[in-house]
């Protein structure tokens, strides 16, 4: 598993990923009234904090977001 910086991310791949993770993490059927925009400016706070971190896993070829420690403990486990 690699870490990738958001930073490193064009504004538009970043959004896209954003959207997809909010998506397929249910946040946009959530009974709260909150709008998907809303949730992405969420979880975009919170890589910016850095609770959250974008990771590129080179055995599926896929792209996902996880909290720092989940990310560390994938890391650990792998190194097992």
């Amino acid at each position: 598993m690699i870490e990738v910086p958001y930073r490193d991310i064009s504004p538009d791949a970043l959004q896209g990923l954003l959207e997809d993770f909010v998506t397929r993490q249910g946040y946009d059927t959530t009974e709260v009234d909150i709008g998907l925009e809303d949730w992405v400016q969420q979880v975009r706070q919170q890589l910016v904090k850095g609770e959250l971190t974008i990771v590129f896993d080179p055995l599926t070829e896929s792209v996902t977001i996880l909290t720092k420690q989940e990310y560390r403990k994938r890391v650990q486990e792998a190194d097992l």
